[in-house]
């Protein structure tokens, strides 16, 4: 969860309910310390949706009319509530006085530090799309291009970067970072790729492409130096899944679940999982 996103609820949410998952037996939606917050018409986060947060959505608000502190709830996740997943969980319901607010914005601050770098390059037809894709998914999204015109066009919540060497920014991204190639230029195509192979710590390096360019590519990478165990990591084209489709919000829509399995797979066997994996990020109204 956005830390700066929870100020802004609490902000706008004098009486608010902070709703955990305190144990969790069985299968859950959701793991334990899992939290969302409710206010009295607006919602932040999400223990995992279905009849069991729509309860606790009631509960939580019947909380605030009352103007009552807490209450815990112990829900079987089965037949009784309408839902399948087999579980039970038990919910601890506080009211979010200043403590609960400060340990739940250091909670967001520490997931939100915690979470993967994902430098974009190329602000074009797919790498807009991409970036609204990737903006919604626990990763820390950079979009670089060398052009202001292109940035401007992204939604104002991305955080971009105008820079006339983009291979630089490769060199310096903290460990763990994935880069995504998805420039107007074949050439400096070439060269983000190349700085991005050469780091043996990124969980994915693709660039948007054709079996073409990645001849092409491979050609110049092994006369430049490059090795052939480091070209094996270049997904290129990304987003294939061998569907073959050139529509941009569909090789987007490919490529950031591509990513996304990347980075988590690298998270997972590193022991790693991000927090996000137990704070919610989707809200409503």
């Amino acid at each position: 969860m956005n830390p700066q996103t929870l100020a802004i609820f609490f902000a706008a949410n004098p009486a608010a309910i902070a709703c955990e998952l305190t144990s969790v037996r069985g299968s859950s939606p959701r793991e334990q310390g899992t939290f969302m917050v409710v206010g009295p018409t607006q919602t932040l986060g999400t223990i995992g949706g279905g009849a069991l947060e729509y309860m606790v959505i009631e509960h939580a608000r019947r909380l605030i009319a009352d103007g009552r502190a807490e209450e815990a709830m112990d829900v079987p996740l089965g037949p009784e509530i309408g839902q399948c997943c087999g579980g039970r969980v038990n919910v601890a319901l506080r009211f979010a006085d200043e403590a609960v607010r400060s340990d739940l914005l250091a909670r967001a601050a520490a997931e939100d530090a915690s979470l993967p770098h994902v430098y974009l390059f190329g602000a074009g037809h797919v790498g807009r799309v991409l970036s609204e894709i990737l903006s919604l998914m626990p990763v820390k999204l950079e979009v670089i291009d060398t052009r202001q015109e292109e940035l401007d066009l992204l939604p104002p919540t991305i955080a971009r970067n105008r820079v006339a060497m983009p291979e630089a920014i490769v060199r310096a991204a903290p460990a763990g970072s994935s880069f995504v190639i998805l420039t107007h230029d074949h050439a400096l195509d070439f060269l983000i790729a190349g700085e991005a192979l050469a780091r043996d710590d990124a969980p994915y390096v693709g660039m948007v492409g054709s079996a073409t360019k990645r001849a092409k590519f491979s050609s110049w990478y092994l006369e430049q130096g490059g090795s052939r165990a480091a070209l094996t990591r270049l997904i290129l084209p990304i987003g294939a899944q061998g569907l073959g489709d050139k529509r941009p919000a569909v090789i987007a829509a490919l490529a950031a679940a591509e990513i996304m399995v990347h980075v988590g797979s690298r998270e997972a066997s590193a022991g790693q999982v991000s927090a996000s994996s137990k704070v919610g990020v989707t809200s409503g109204i």
